[in-house]
């Protein structure tokens, strides 16, 4: 099963992400409230890929990413933002994510994004 971390500084955020994953067979073995983390927790769960905010507080999606391509594990990397402006999303791109979802997202896109890179 493919294994997901999901980061994000919003509880319910994280809560809503975990339930529409799990429903759509993906094993979330973990979450985070800000890119340091994160970082910490994929070091601890290798998870395959990891959903991304950018707008958190201590460490944002974007230095999160830049930290991250400096490690010897690197999961799939999809940003999940309402921050949908094409500068961030061209940040994101450049720094090794995979994916963009813009928030408020709606489920078949999130599944969609996410089942390209089920293992």
């Amino acid at each position: 099963m493919t294994t997901v971390l999901i980061v994000d500084d919003a509880v319910f955020i994280r809560k809503q992400l975990k339930q529409l994953l799990e429903r759509n067979g993906f094993e979330v073995v973990g979450e985070a409230e800000n890119g340091k983390a994160a970082l910490k927790k994929i070091q601890e769960v290798k998870p395959d890929i990891v959903t991304l905010d950018i707008t958190m507080p201590e460490m944002d999606g974007i230095e999160c990413m830049m930290e991250l391509k400096k490690m010897d594990y690197m999961p799939t990397v999809i940003m999940v933002s309402a921050m949908g402006q094409e500068s961030y999303v061209q940040k994101a791109v450049l720094n090794g994510a995979k994916g963009f979802i813009v928030k408020p997202y709606k489920e078949e896109v999130v599944i969609k994004n996410l089942n390209k890179f089920k293992k």
